[in-house]
């Protein structure tokens, strides 16, 4: 018994001294938080083709198709941003994205030729641009805090886009979507 008491007590002891983990620093962050956007924009590029195919209306699927190039920049620049910080171009998964995603796809779903279709899937692409906005405009600052002035830059850029894309979706949404959606519910009341 005393035996096995004392491997225990050691065992303790050489838990305990284990080298400690540097604490995380913003950089870290940083870095997590880009690889997180860098998952997003692809999972984004995988699924722009399918909101543009499933739209009713041309002119959100140009919106989708316009955006999807711009897309597809933006990933370049957060490349970019991955060799500025001698750092493969890697991404995690992002859960939020996923979801926002999963949203759009059940919408395609539920909503497949009913009037609403296409303020579904404008409504799921304003979400995308409201988190990308959200992550986008985070970066920009803590590339900033970092003297990291060249992403910072990089980063507002892909920002001004996607505050542009929301602004478009919106003026999309009130000028004719929502209009068109409403108009065909009432003509099949």
């Amino acid at each position: 018994m005393a035996k096995k008491a004392k491997k225990r007590a050691n065992t303790k002891k050489t838990a305990t001294r284990r080298p400690r983990q540097a604490p995380k620093m913003l950089s870290d962050l940083f870095h997590e938080t880009l690889k997180d956007i860098y998952y997003a924009e692809n999972k984004i590029i995988k699924t722009l083709p399918k909101m543009a195919k499933a739209a009713h209306s041309k002119d959100l699927a140009a919106a989708f198709n316009k955006h999807l190039r711009e897309t597809q920049g933006q990933v370049k620049r957060l490349e970019q941003i991955f060799r500025m910080l001698d750092k493969p171009a890697r991404s995690k998964p992002c859960e939020a994205i996923n979801g926002i995603t999963d949203e759009g796809a059940e919408i395609m779903k539920d909503f497949k030729n009913a009037p609403a279709l296409d303020a579904g899937l404008l409504a799921a692409a304003q979400a995308v641009e409201h988190y990308e906005i959200s992550r986008y405009g985070t970066l920009r600052t803590w590339a900033e805090e970092l003297g990291m002035p060249e992403a910072a830059r990089l980063l507002q850029d892909t920002l001004d886009e996607e505050e542009a894309t929301d602004h478009a979706l919106t003026e999309l949404a009130t000028s004719v979507i929502n209009l068109e959606a409403e108009a065909e519910y009432r003509e099949a009341a």
